[in-house]
């Protein structure tokens, strides 16, 4: 076996495979980054989805509250002198 071929071979891989698989790892390594922490990751999707919780959650109580509202403006509308 002769010097270049020791250099182009490192545990019995080529150079260019090694560039090749090491190039390979680091976009996926990018891949699942972006998964995790870009514009569309699981993180998002996390807060996205606790805030449809809140926002329900505000809807039903805007709702008991409207409820009680009518009520009131109702049981005041039956007080009022009618004209006629």
């Amino acid at each position: 076996m002769g010097t270049v071929e020791k250099v182009g071979a490192i545990a019995g891989f080529s150079l260019k495979t090694l560039v090749v698989t090491t190039i390979g790892i680091l976009l996926f390594g990018m891949y699942i980054g972006v998964l995790i922490f870009g514009e569309n990751s699981l993180t998002v999707l996390q807060q996205l989805k606790e805030k449809k919780q809140n926002l329900v959650q505000e809807g039903v109580r805007l709702k008991n509250k409207n409820q009680h509202l009518q009520k009131a403006y109702f049981e005041l509308k039956q007080l009022e002198p009618k004209e006629g």
